[in-house]
């Protein structure tokens, strides 16, 4: 339960009293579709070692991350390999829980994110690997970024995909809205985090037609 009373669903994992755990979760088969690098939004609570009795080194506060790249989705009794995933990050609590937090119903959630890229193959897994933490995983967000299509100065610009490296720009060239041309080569930048930048260029109504609301309408 929340700390508002209302029923949530993890994945719970709590071996913390046998040592040398390697326990795996893995996820549907995630289809990549345009993106070139992905976003992983973890929200999960973890138990704070010291607050759980009789624990001597066995207990651990972190968990593992990891990926595979597939062209086609294993089938669900296909044997899991381990070793064919690639380690994404170890991932830590900002905040653990402790006794006293479960009696009072308080959940400090952690929210971390992770980028993952370049991805190339049509789809992948994520596998959570926990190696003796007190954990409960309560979501995943999957996402990547994108460009949305836009009209600027009578031009239209199509959804585009920003590049993997983060530093380098997509130059992406508009077509004039209908009845206008070009009077300089109309251009936008998409950037890494989705977002159009540096405008250049620009359409003008033909003869005979007026802008009105990013469109070039005949003159009455």
């Amino acid at each position: 339960m929340d700390e508002l009373n209302r029923p949530i669903h993890t994945f719970q994992v709590c071996h913390v009293m046998e040592p040398n755990q390697n326990n795996w979760l893995r996820t549907n088969w995630i289809s990549r579709q345009a993106a070139q690098k992905i976003y992983v939004e973890l929200r999960f609570t973890l138990r704070d070692c010291n607050s759980i009795p009789w624990v001597s080194g066995t207990c651990k506060e972190t968990f593992n991350l990891h990926y595979f790249e597939t062209d086609e989705p294993h089938g669900a009794n296909a044997h899991f390999h381990p070793n064919e995933y690639a380690k994404i990050d170890t991932i830590a609590a900002d905040e653990s829980f402790t006794q006293t937090d479960l009696g009072d119903r308080v959940l400090r959630l952690n929210t971390e994110v992770r980028e993952v890229g370049p991805i190339s193959r049509k789809g992948f897994y994520l596998a959570f690997q926990d190696v003796g933490a007190c954990i409960a995983l309560v979501s995943v967000r999957v996402y990547y970024k994108k460009c949305p299509s836009t009209l600027r100065n009578l031009a239209a610009f199509p959804d585009t995909v920003p590049r993997v490296d983060s530093s380098s720009l997509v130059e992406v060239r508009g077509a004039c809205v209908e009845n206008a041309e070009e009077r300089d080569t109309p251009k936008l930048y998409c950037g890494a985090d989705g977002d159009w930048l540096v405008p250049l260029g620009r359409c003008v109504c033909s003869i005979g037609y007026e802008e009105s609301d990013g469109l070039c309408l005949g003159k009455f």
